[in-house]
């Protein structure tokens, strides 16, 4: 994908504040700002969460709203929030599932170049993704990453998977790295760090998750993941801290330094993102990759600026793919 660099700029009132002097996502705000809105179907619209974040990241330029869901729910809740829908098209089904399945299909026509969750579980979209026939697979495998901006470290942070795959074996690793690299490369960082985490920096034949480490690093040493430097394993406190990796006489150039966390499974992913975002005051933004087109998975747990945040992530995405088709049929 297309290497979109991020601008600086100080941060304004709704991306920025003292609590995060990296301004992250004022950085992705300000990289959309002067890119065509997306047409992104959002799937199932029917509570005051999804369907006000849609209505945000359209009147921001964001996103183009395909609105895909029983219309009538729709517009009760578009009422009740005072949001007028005539701008954008509704596309009306009888219910979630329908919803899921309809948007999924307009996404293989190209009627729209992205997906965001609203008001439905999260398995009822994905399970309309995964299809193997009518779903958005690709070659590589489905996964999550999260986009974080930590105020106690100096970086943009990645995590994956912390959300899709629940115990991934080493094949599913090597495309949520890849994957991973592939975002870090769009959102500005050209030649990301990676760390694959496990509980200790050393190789132990009866830790799982350090002798996947210790094989993703081979691999990406003979070109099978290719665009970052890739260390493991590292323990959480190697990957993020160069004091900590100093004491252990780590040498390596993504210890203390990492961009992208690679977590063992997606237990260990759920806990690190979100004692980041709890206990350390990190604000996250998500996307789902592998896919055709990019997925937003929204919560009803995150804020506005949150949301807002994930659109951009996949504005960002779904324009470094367009330009990367565009300069393959070019070529």
């Amino acid at each position: 994908m297309t290497n979109l660099s991020l601008p600086t700029a100080k941060p304004d009132a709704l991306t920025g504040d003292a609590q995060h002097p990296n301004d992250v996502f004022g950085r992705l705000f300000r990289a959309c700002e002067h890119l065509p809105a997306v047409r992104c179907a959002v799937v199932h619209p029917c509570d005051a969460d999804s369907l006000g974040g849609a209505v945000a990241a359209a009147l921001r330029g964001l996103i183009e709203p395909v609105l895909v869901g029983p219309q009538a729910k729709i517009r009760a809740v578009a009422k009740e929030g005072g949001w007028d829908l005539s701008p954008w098209r509704i596309v009306d089904t009888e219910h979630s599932h329908e919803a899921a399945d309809v948007a999924v299909a307009l996404a293989r026509s190209g009627e729209v170049q992205a997906l965001m969750k609203g008001s439905l579980h999260t398995d009822e979209l994905m399970a309309a993704v995964v299809a193997s026939t009518t779903g958005l697979r690709t070659a590589r495998r489905i996964s999550h990453v999260f986009v974080m901006d930590v105020p106690a470290y100096p970086r943009m942070l990645l995590v994956t998977d912390a959300a899709v795959n629940i115990a991934p074996t080493i094949r599913d690793k090597v495309d949520i790295v890849q994957n991973a690299i592939d975002l870090a490369h769009v959102l500005g960082v050209p030649e990301p760090k990676v760390a694959i985490l496990a509980a200790v920096e050393m190789v132990n034949p009866e830790m799982q998750a350090t002798i996947d480490a210790a094989m993703l690093c081979k691999m990406a040493d003979r070109g099978q993941i290719t665009g970052g430097l890739v260390d493991g394993p590292l323990a959480f406190d190697n990957a993020v801290s160069v004091e900590a990796a100093r004491t252990k006489h780590i040498e390596s150039k993504v210890a203390g330094l990492a961009d992208i966390l690679v977590v063992p499974n997606i237990e260990a992913g759920n806990m690190v993102a979100k004692q980041l975002q709890y206990l350390a005051g990190a604000d996250s933004a998500g996307i789902v990759l592998g896919t055709r087109v990019p997925i937003v998975l929204t919560s009803r747990a995150d804020s506005v600026r949150m949301r807002l945040a994930s659109t951009a992530v996949l504005k960002l995405v779904a324009h470094a793919r367009a330009q990367a088709a565009a300069a393959a049929l070019a070529e």
